[in-house]
């Protein structure tokens, strides 16, 4: 074992635990100005009081601060079970970045900083996370648990997947998909990154999600897309090679010939999704990588209170 690679792994973690930490304390400290008025930095270490619990544990000082009623948690409390999924396909290593840009303006940077930001907030709440991982395999999946050991382990696992993939990977989400919903046994909340790059039947698709709702579980579907060009359709008028990151399937046109019939295939696609995960009782979000992670923090504490 090389004690050079050891240590790289080491800081690269830390770096993004700190990224995440950063984005989690920003967002506490701007919480006045958002639904959330009456929290504060002590969030982290309380839980709403919900009628018929007991009085004990109430937390007075922070009534009197909030006219709120919250109760301190403890160390071996778990209130809630995450489980994180990450479509790691190679559609999801787009666009390709400059050396100046940040790698959170990737879809899967994205996905895997907004996963270790989620990972925080469990962490301070001392909820239970997992992780499960998937491209044209199941590449990866850990149950859930709440220690530190487990957490770092996640980190790591996060940081390896902002490597470009070596080969072609395909998205066979239903398939695997299946196979994590027959993995979740306890009651959890499911939060799905993947940019919905999929080919296969849309029923099916909906069929997949529909089964990770078994067990009353919770699922939030992130849709992780580039806003400017694959919303927007935003290339100037040069002949240019589109390539299927997937399938490696190449086409040469104008862009501006496409443009119009383009964005409204997209905008069909997209208002489908949503009135589907609607229908079947699932938060659909779509994401653009040029964002912040407000959004992402925001849905999380409003699915959490409705998941009781």
């Amino acid at each position: 074992m090389k004690i050079e690679s050891e240590i790289e792994k080491v800081s690269s973690f830390q770096h993004l635990e700190m990224l995440a930490n950063q984005v989690v304390e920003g967002f506490i400290s701007g919480m006045h100005k958002s639904p959330f008025h009456g929290f504060s930095a002590e969030f982290a270490e309380h839980k709403v009081y919900n009628a018929g619990e007991s009085t004990k544990h109430i937390d007075w000082k922070l009534f009197a601060k909030t006219d709120r009623l919250y109760t301190k948690r403890f160390e071996e409390e778990t209130n809630l079970r995450c489980h994180l999924i990450v479509d790691n396909s190679s559609s999801m290593h787009y666009p390709e970045l400059k050396s100046n840009q940040p790698f959170y303006e990737k879809k899967i940077g994205f996905a895997v900083l907004a996963s270790a930001v989620l990972m925080n907030i469990l962490k301070k709440q001392r909820d239970a996370v997992g992780l499960s991982v998937f491209s044209d395999h199941y590449e990866y999946y850990a149950p859930e648990k709440g220690s530190d050991r487990h957490h770092r382990m996640l980190l790591n696992k996060l940081e390896q997947l902002l490597e470009q993939p070596k080969a072609k990977k395909t998205t066979d989400t239903i398939t695997y998909l299946h196979q994590i919903a027959e993995k979740m046994h306890r009651r959890s909340m499911i939060i799905l990154f993947t940019d919905m790059f999929q080919t296969q039947d849309d029923e099916k698709l909906f069929n997949a999600l529909q089964h990770l709702k078994h067990n009353k579980h919770k699922v939030v579907l992130f849709h992780v897309v580039d806003n400017q060009t694959e919303l927007k359709f935003d290339f100037d008028n040069t002949p240019r090679k589109f390539i299927d990151l997937e399938s490696g399937e190449e086409v040469s046109i104008f862009a501006d010939n496409v443009k119009e019939a383009y964005e409204k295939r997209v905008e069909g696609y997209f208002k489908n999704l949503a009135l589907t995960c609607a229908k079947n009782q699932i938060k659909y979000v779509p994401v653009n990588v040029g964002d912040n992670f407000e959004k992402i923090l925001t849905t999380y504490l409003v699915e959490k209170q409705n998941f009781g």
